[in-house]
């Protein structure tokens, strides 16, 4: 078994943490301050039970108080895994951009990163999907089956590279 097929419990590449931190920043350093501002001056003009400001202001604050801590949470279980430091670049690892075919020679180009950073429109696919799962550790050539909602469907890997 080689090294670079060993991740850590949730990993997610340098990239993703430091997206992960610009949203925890921005939440905390712009968004809720803004909201709190405008908290408080609804607070002042009387009447709370009837006052849009005030009752959407607080219901914004929880969801950035909710986000907050989610990210918080992920932030500290997140193991930071660099793809561009793997020994054995040859298979598909995490981090790997692997591009397969289907038996209709359809090309499909994925990255394999963490499942917090996923994001399948931009052919980003979380490490614990079945794709992804089907992917690890093939090889130029490799044929792979993969358990879709729609069926079974072999792909065959065409090219890997890392960043």
């Amino acid at each position: 078994m080689a090294t670079a097929q060993r991740v850590p419990g949730n990993p997610i590449t340098p990239a993703g943490l430091a997206a992960m931190k610009a949203r925890y920043d921005h939440l905390l350093g712009t968004e809720r301050p803004e909201i709190v501002e405008i908290v408080s001056w609804a607070a002042g003009n009387g009447d709370r039970s009837e006052n849009g400001d005030y009752l959407y202001g607080r219901k914004r604050m929880r969801e950035i108080d909710r986000e907050l801590a989610h990210l918080a949470r992920r932030m500290k279980a997140a193991r930071v895994v660099d793809p561009s430091q793997h020994t054995d670049k040859s298979c598909a690892w995490f981090g790997a951009t692997v591009t397969i075919a289907d038996e209709d020679d359809d090309h499909r180009t994925v990255t394999l990163v963490g499942d917090d950073e996923q994001d399948a429109s931009a052919g980003r696919i979380g490490w614990s999907s079945p794709m992804a799962r089907a992917l690890r550790g093939a090889a130029i050539g490799d044929l792979r089956n993969v358990r879709l909602p729609g069926g079974e469907k072999e792909w065959e890997v065409i090219a890997i590279s890392y960043p």
